[in-house]
């Protein structure tokens, strides 16, 4: 998949589990989990957003293009 969701890295860096952020993103584990392996095919600009707004990010920070 050329986009690439760098959920992983972004919670490691900020020492948040993945549960924590779903409490506070509002999204269930199973909706966070399928975008952090890479298997959603579409995301939401709020959900976009409040990852942004929880992770103190730049949506640049959490995707990455890979394509050639």
């Amino acid at each position: 998949m050329p986009v690439l969701v760098k959920l992983d890295e972004l919670l490691r860096e900020r020492g948040m589990s993945l549960t924590e952020l779903s409490e506070k993103v509002g999204l269930t584990l199973a909706n966070l989990s399928i975008l952090k392996t890479g298997k959603a095919k579409a995301i939401r600009f709020s959900t976009l957003e409040a990852l942004c707004r929880v992770l103190e990010c730049q949506p640049g920070d959490l995707l990455r293009y890979s394509g050639g």
